[in-house]
């Protein structure tokens, strides 16, 4: 019965919420056009970068096959962390090279770990897939 409750004052709440702020975005950008073109820039920017972070393990899938013949945890590591260098290259390319402040890099740190964490679940998927395929 209180989980009930709950979910239904929950429910109501996050509407209020998010009905609250849509309304106040809407009138902000209405107020102040000029911010309108440097939203979309980030939005634009930040799905490129997340279109690299999720290609790239992809188009390399020829990469975890390298590491199971090495059969060294060295090799695995090395491979997570050329990827994760391509994924911080590519955020601070399309970040620019200015002042940024903590916010900004709290938010890099936070995708550069939601990026390493996604590169290896996907070459552990990889690998799991190339073991059933020979038989391990």
């Amino acid at each position: 019965m209180i989980k009930a409750i709950g979910e239904y004052v929950g429910g109501r709440v996050l509407t209020a919420v998010l009905f609250v702020t849509g309304a106040a975005a809407v009138i902000w950008f209405y107020k102040h056009p000029e911010h309108w073109d440097a939203m979309w820039s980030v939005i634009g920017r930040g799905a490129a970068w997340i279109g690299v972070v999720v290609a790239l393990p992809w188009a390399c899938f020829f990469a975890p096959r390298w590491v199971m013949r090495k059969d060294r945890n060295a090799a695995g590591v090395a491979l997570l962390a050329a990827y994760l260098a391509v994924d911080v290259a590519a955020a601070l390319l399309l970040a620019g090279v200015k002042d940024h402040g903590t916010f900004t890099w709290i938010v890099f740190m936070l995708g550069f770990l939601a990026a390493a964490a996604y590169n290896l679940v996907v070459c552990d998927y990889q690998v799991s897939r190339l073991e059933e395929r020979a038989g391990w």
